[in-house]
């Protein structure tokens, strides 16, 4: 079974991010629509991944932190 293939629109992209993704694009002979396709897979893969090992890192813990622990985590060192 194939993936059903989507449209993305992007607006607003900052022209100096396009021309790096066209440089990006040449120095790899693709086209810039390749080459951001590439990026997101690659970026979707990994966030996807990390969000696997912080869930099995719960499985592992006695109880889940409350969202006021997180919030102190996060907020640590930011003082």
């Amino acid at each position: 079974m194939r993936d059903t293939v989507a449209t993305l629109t992007i607006r607003n992209v900052p022209a100096r991010v396009v021309r790096r993704l066209k440089a990006l694009a040449k120095r790899r002979n693709s086209s810039m629509e390749q080459e951001v396709r590439e990026l997101l897979e690659e970026y979707v893969a990994e966030r996807s991944s990390v969000l696997k090992q912080i869930e099995a890192s719960w499985t592992r813990q006695p109880r889940r932190p409350s969202a006021k622990e997180i919030d102190s985590w996060i907020n640590a060192g930011r003082e």
